[in-house]
């Protein structure tokens, strides 16, 4: 690629500031979901960040969160409310998403947002010696190891995954998730 998109120019810089170079990888197909990423790196689902924005009506407005999860996991909103003491937390739609972070849905990184979030992670992630992260757009994502992953994003690791329907547990098994 010669000229990299500012939305990745904005990713990299975010890092640098900190310390960290990334190498981008650029495709020519869509990295838009965990498995069009998993499958153009040849990793495992679980090894693909999906960076989920949410948001609350606060007194000051709409208060952005950012929760970092395995792609192989969905969110269980409960918990993340919990866990974020907010309890009429919600998904934010593809506009609030990309006001919040200046990135669109099926780009957003991590980091190099607009303003800083409150983020979580996803203690799945740190299962593995490497995870794979959006750049900033729909087709570019980087590698690095979880724990840099937490340490440039600040994020608090804690479990906010939904649990895995049991296939031997029919009623749970047709359970559906919010995220």
């Amino acid at each position: 690629m010669d000229e990299i998109p500012l939305p990745t120019q904005l990713v990299l810089d975010a890092a640098e500031r900190k310390g960290v170079k990334l190498e981008v990888v650029f495709f020519d197909q869509s990295t838009h979901t965990a498995d069009e990423a998993a499958r153009a790196v040849g990793a495992e689902v679980g090894q693909i960040v999906k960076s989920l924005v949410f948001a609350a009506d606060d007194v000051d407005g709409l208060q952005p969160f950012l929760v970092l999860v395995s792609g192989a996991n969905t969110v269980d909103l409960a918990l993340l409310g919990a866990v974020l003491t907010v309890p009429r937390i919600r998904r934010a739609t593809a506009d609030e998403a990309r006001e919040l972070t200046g990135f669109s849905i099926g780009g957003i990184p991590p980091f190099g947002h607009r303003q800083q979030i409150r983020t979580v992670m996803d203690p799945d992630l740190t299962r593995y010696e490497k995870v794979w992260a959006a750049a900033g757009t729909a087709n570019a994502i980087f590698p690095l190891p979880p724990n840099t992953l937490r340490i440039l994003t600040g994020a608090v690791v804690t479990p906010i995954a939904a649990a895995r329907p049991s296939p031997l547990d029919p009623e749970r098994a047709g359970a559906s998730s919010n995220a």
